[in-house]
Formats: C-alpha cells, sequence, structure tokens
C-alpha cells in the first residue's frame, strides 16, 4: 500500500477509534473517576495528535509539512489577523439577527453585564488551550496537510477532515461531556443534535482548513479555535443567551449554529479562492 494512503489510514482510524479505546479501558480498570479525569479521556484526547507525531517520526511522513513555524515572513501575519476577527465578525452578525427575530434571549447579558461575560471567556480561553493543542496538531498538524500531500482535492481535503473530526467528537458527547453540560447545550435530541453538528462542523472545517495551508503554520488555527470555543461556549453555559426554537438553532451566534458555520464556510471558501486564484496566475 501506498505509503501516505497507509499512514492516513492509521490515523484515522486512531481518530475515529480512540475514544471508544479510552471507554473501554476505563471499563475494564473499573474507573471510578468524573469521565473527563480518567485515564480514558486522556487517550481519547491524545491519540490522534500521537498518532500523527509518530507517523511523522517513523512512519516516513517526515516534518516538513507539520506547519510548526509560526511562518509570519512575507505577509503571514495577515493570517493570524484573520483567525482573531473571523468568528467575532460571524458571530456579530448571527447575534444581530438573532435578537431581531428573537431567536435568542439576551436576559443573561442585561443581568449580568458584557464584563461577566469578557472574564467568563477569558477562563474559557485559557481552559481550551491544552486541548485544542491536542486537536490542532491533528487534525491540522497532520490530516490537512498530508491529504494535501496526497494530492486529495482541497474541497474533499476539508470533508474529508471535517467528518474524521465529528467522529471523534462522537465518544466525547457519548460519555466522556458532563450530562449537565451537555444538557445545556442540547435543544434537541441527541441524534438530531449530532447531525446538526456534523452539518456546522463542515464549513467549519473549511475555513481552519484553507487558513492552514495557505499559512502553511497550524497557529492561526489554533488561536481561532481557541477563540471560537472561548468566546462561545460560556454564552449558553453561563446563561448569556436562551435559545428560542426552532428558528435558533440556525441563529444562535455560538459555534453549533448554522448561520454562524455558513458564515465561517463562506470565509473559507474565499480563501480557497483567492488562493487559487493567484495559482492560476
Amino acid at each position: 500500500m501506498n505509503k501516505t494512503i497507509r499512514n492516513l489510514t492509521i490515523m484515522a482510524l486512531f481518530t475515529v477509534g480512540g475514544g471508544w479505546l479510552g471507554i473501554w479501558l476505563n471499563n475494564v480498570t473499573g474507573n471510578t473517576q468524573p469521565p473527563m479525569q480518567s485515564v480514558g479521556a486522556l487517550v481519547w484526547l491524545v491519540s490522534p495528535a500521537l498518532a500523527g507525531i509518530l507517523l511523522r517520526a517513523s512512519g516516513g511522513d517526515g516534518w516538513t509539512d507539520a506547519g510548526f513555524g509560526l511562518n509570519l515572513r512575507t505577509g503571514g501575519w495577515i493570517w493570524y489577523l484573520v483567525a482573531i476577527l473571523v468568528y467575532p465578525l460571524a458571530a456579530l452578525v448571527s447575534f444581530g439577527m438573532a435578537t431581531v427575530t428573537g431567536a435568542i434571549s439576551i436576559d443573561g447579558f442585561v443581568a449580568q453585564g458584557f464584563g461577566v461575560y469578557l472574564s467568563a471567556a477569558g477562563v474559557m480561553i485559557a481552559g481550551s488551550l491544552m486541548k485544542n493543542i491536542f486537536e490542532e496538531f491533528a487534525w491540522r498538524g497532520y490530516l490537512t496537510p498530508r491529504l494535501d500531500a496526497a494530492k486529495v482535492p482541497r474541497l474533499l481535503n476539508h470533508l474529508i477532515v471535517g467528518i474524521l473530526w465529528w467522529s471523534w467528537h462522537l465518544s466525547y458527547y457519548a460519555y466522556y461531556l458532563d450530562k449537565a453540560t451537555l444538557n445545556s447545550f442540547m435543544t434537541t435530541s441527541l441524534p438530531v443534535f449530532l447531525a446538526l453538528g456534523l452539518v456546522s462542523l463542515i464549513p467549519t472545517a473549511l475555513l481552519f482548513g484553507e487558513l492552514r495551508l495557505v499559512s502553511k503554520s497550524v497557529w492561526p488555527v489554533f488561536i481561532l479555535h481557541n477563540l471560537i470555543n472561548g468566546l462561545s461556549m460560556p454564552l449558553i453555559i453561563n446563561g448569556f443567551i436562551n435559545i428560542n426554537l426552532p428558528l435558533g438553532i440556525i441563529l444562535t451566534p455560538t459555534n453549533e449554529g448554522l448561520l454562524t458555520s455558513l458564515l465561517l464556510g463562506i470565509a473559507g471558501l474565499a480563501i480557497y479562492r483567492i488562493k487559487l486564484g493567484k495559482t492560476e496566475n
């Protein structure tokens, strides 16, 4: 089997199966810790990134396209600016439309104030740093550039990464995530929630993947991922907004919102078109 295809297959297996392996380990060892503090959760979190590192070190992939460098020269800083601004701008559009149409209520913002929200967002960003290191060094540090090296068309590349990224989350929602936190996010049944998650994750994967390829670095995507988690999650967990069905599913400014994810996908498509135009010229 072609080395690149072999290694991508191994990486996909670790991505899909790592979380379930962790659940099995918890069961056979009689784990008594909360799921997210267990050995199984550690296996779920680190196995894809660790697999990518081992495949680069021992599987023949090498480190050339790992994207560890900041790559700030020759205009590379612009992609860091995009990473910082793209989600807040998309969320503001969704927030405005959701407020005007009544898709969300903002009583929590009125009661708690914007300063409290910024504090909650800062805590959430800090808490996301370690998790997102492992995520981004798996998806954008390995999968995206190695699919690109295999000459997979870029849009198909991002679709594959998005589906694998989503599949990695399945054991998280089914087992590791605290049920109270999960229930605060779910406005529908779990199967519908997961299906909507796939729909919203694909455009996000498009933006993340394009940002990774055009910047030649994993760090702009790491910044973007932390900002999305940090700015989005407190909105519901800390009660700053309430989602009103059914329109709230579409217009919520969280990263699960269909409009927000569509706007992120449009930004990714714009980067794709810019890069394509430069390649053709």
